[in-house]
């Protein structure tokens, strides 16, 4: 008898193979062990995947910190974690749109006169969901490496490793959450705002683990990457501007807006 994973002879007294770990299957697939199989992948506490979401709240610093030095069996490797939060996240828009569409109404967010921008804004994100989670992931590596910058524990790489860990822990959680809550008629939207300090505590949790900080360096760090993500959206909202202004779609989104100003305005004057 050979391993039908990696062909290695085996005894007939093998349960599992010695050269790659796989488990001998001497029976049919059939519901009951399908089910099985299922439980103990996904269900399981010692699997792999439930402990992966578990140590990234826990020990942060063990899940990424080893993968990063080679530790790569344990957990669930970096590129399948992200891979499965934009497969959750894609699966979480699909649910709420189908079943809980009341709770993606952002129109109460909007200035007045911008309820239109504001859609085509969710439209845009839901659309790119996916590529925008992947490019948020080198733009953090990048302001990280600024807001680090005299820590060298991680070079950028590494650092693209830690974001990624980081973005499809809190899209997962999120994903979670805003279901959950979604079953009680809670907007998602109110849901996003409250769990925006959350991330950032998130974050700044675990860069603190991994980088060995003090509490109060953290909280400098934290600080000092605000403004740096304050100019990096700066010079973001420059370009998009500029880029619109030109594909005129800002008149098209803001004119209405200008209207209902100017329109407020003459009312208030006419007041006086």
């Amino acid at each position: 008898m050979n391993c039908k994973n990696c062909h290695t002879e085996l005894s007939t007294k093998d349960d599992y193979c010695k050269c790659c770990g796989g488990k001998v299957i001497r029976n049919r697939l059939t519901f009951g062990n399908l089910f099985e199989h299922i439980s103990e992948t996904f269900f399981n506490y010692d699997n792999k995947l439930l402990q992966t979401f578990i140590q990234l709240f826990k020990q942060p610093e063990e899940v990424i910190g080893g993968y990063i030095n080679g530790t790569r069996k344990k957990y669930v490797n970096v590129i399948s974690y992200f891979a499965l939060a934009i497969t959750i996240s894609g699966f979480y828009l699909i649910i709420v749109k189908k079943y809980f569409p009341e709770t993606m109404d952002f129109s109460q967010l909007a200035y007045p006169g911008q309820e239109e921008f504001q859609k085509k804004n969710m439209s845009f994100i839901e659309e790119y969901q996916s590529l925008l989670m992947m490019l948020y992931v080198p733009l953090y590596a990048l302001m990280a490496r600024v807001t680090f910058f005299n820590i060298k524990k991680y070079n950028y790489t590494e650092l693209l490793v830690v974001f990624m860990y980081i973005q499809a822990q809190l899209s997962i959680a999120s994903a979670i959450v805003v279901i959950s809550l979604g079953l009680l008629g809670i907007s998602s939207s109110i849901v996003g705002i409250l769990m925006i300090p959350l991330m950032i505590i998130y974050s700044a949790y675990v860069l603190k683990r991994l980088l060995d900080l003090s509490a109060s360096d953290i909280i400098v760090r934290t600080l000092l990457f605000f403004i740096v993500l304050g100019i990096t959206m700066v010079f973001i909202t420059i370009i998009m501007l500029v880029t619109m202004y030109f594909t005129g779609d800002l008149q098209e989104i803001f004119g209405p807006a200008f209207e209902a100003g100017k329109k407020m305005g003459e009312e208030a004057s006419k007041v006086n």
